[in-house]
């Protein structure tokens, strides 16, 4: 018998293999709310029907660049807000403004005063000077001076009573220095308003009447006139009170002219009366009361007929008296503050009677 030596049973031989590529780590997968797969070390087979790519929400941006892009926001709204604080154009108006829709106009709708200067002295008396005038009168009793607005373009120009009574020969002077001869049409000595219409003339700016209706105690006026022959004066002021009732003269065709004295001339010192008394003169045996507007704006011989504004250029009514604490005359008698104007409203119902020759 041979001894057997038992054999041990044999491993089998596995060739090296090469070392396994560095791991890297895969992102979570994210399939629905809730559930999240990570996969395995990089041997999990590609995903069936449906493909989990497409519900792979879109990366978050990092800390960093959302702070970046937040601050960019700001700068960008910081910019169109300034742009628009300074009144200039803005990149989002020319974006979503129709060129054809976006033009405005210069003027403010029935008014003489452009909308830039809207509410300005400035403004206003930019407008309205071209429609004021200095009247030169005269007369037996020598040579005065007023004003006057020019109501239409070919030359009809409303003025006092007192600025014309009597008056053998008128002349007109324009803002611009033209002078013209002008003739009375009508007057109205209770109201102490007159027409005149000037010779040859045409293509004048005219004033914009307004509504002294709507005038209010408070409200800024500006006066235009040509106090003591200094034409195209301007002052300003407020409206003091509403109708007052303010007493002048009217023409009498030397009525109550008396031997051995000499006629009043209701053209100089601007004589009234209010409040049971007379002032600037006297104001004689022939005189007529009227409802008027009183202001603060600085008034004088000359103001006389020219007019009162409101802020958007309108007319609001003729200026046609002023207080002087003393009684002169002429050109002594200055203004304190305390001048009256015939309401426009009473000139606008006056003027088919004035165009008539005379007066209601």
């Amino acid at each position: 018998m041979t001894d057997f030596q038992e054999q041990q049973p044999q491993q089998p031989y596995y060739p090296p293999q090469p070392p396994r590529p560095p791991y890297e780590p895969t992102q979570p997968i994210t399939t629905e709310a809730g559930t999240t797969i990570w996969p395995s070390g990089g041997h999990v087979p590609p995903p069936v029907d449906p493909p989990l790519v497409a519900t792979v929400p879109a990366p978050v941006p990092s800390p960093r660049r959302r702070a970046r892009r937040g601050v960019g926001l700001m700068a960008a709204v910081a910019i169109a807000a300034a742009a628009v604080g300074g009144g200039t154009a803005t990149l989002v108006q020319q974006l979503t403004s129709d060129p054809a829709t976006t033009a405005s106009s210069s003027t403010v709708s029935g008014t003489n005063v452009s909308a830039s200067s809207r509410g300005t002295v400035a403004g206003v008396a930019e407008a309205v000077s071209p429609s004021i005038v200095e009247i030169s009168a005269t007369s037996n009793a020598g040579k005065s001076t007023g004003s006057g607005v020019i109501i239409t373009s070919d030359g009809e120009i409303v003025t006092n009573n007192h600025v014309i009574s009597g008056a053998s020969s008128v002349t007109v002077q324009l803002s611009d220095g033209k002078t013209y001869q002008a003739e009375v049409v009508g007057t109205d000595p209770d109201k102490d308003l007159a027409l005149i219409r000037l010779q040859g003339a045409s293509g004048l700016k005219a004033a914009t009447l307004g509504d002294s209706s709507k005038v209010r105690v408070g409200d800024e006026v500006v006066a235009i006139g040509s106090p003591e022959g200094l034409t195209g004066t301007v002052t300003s002021g407020i409206v003091s009170a509403l109708d007052r009732d303010v007493t002048v003269a009217k023409d009498d065709d030397g009525q109550d002219q008396q031997q051995g004295q000499q006629q009043w001339d209701p053209r100089q010192g601007w004589p009234f009366e209010f409040g049971g008394q007379q002032f600037n003169g006297d104001t004689g045996s022939s005189k007529t009361t009227y409802k008027a507007i009183q202001t603060d704006a600085s008034l004088n011989p000359g103001n006389s007929g020219g007019a009162l504004i409101n802020m958007n250029g309108e007319i609001i009514g003729i200026n046609s008296a002023m207080y002087s604490p003393s009684s002169s005359s002429g050109s002594t008698a200055g203004s304190v503050g305390l001048g009256f104007a015939i309401p426009v409203d009473t000139v606008k119902a006056d003027l088919d009677s004035l165009r008539s020759g005379g007066g209601s």
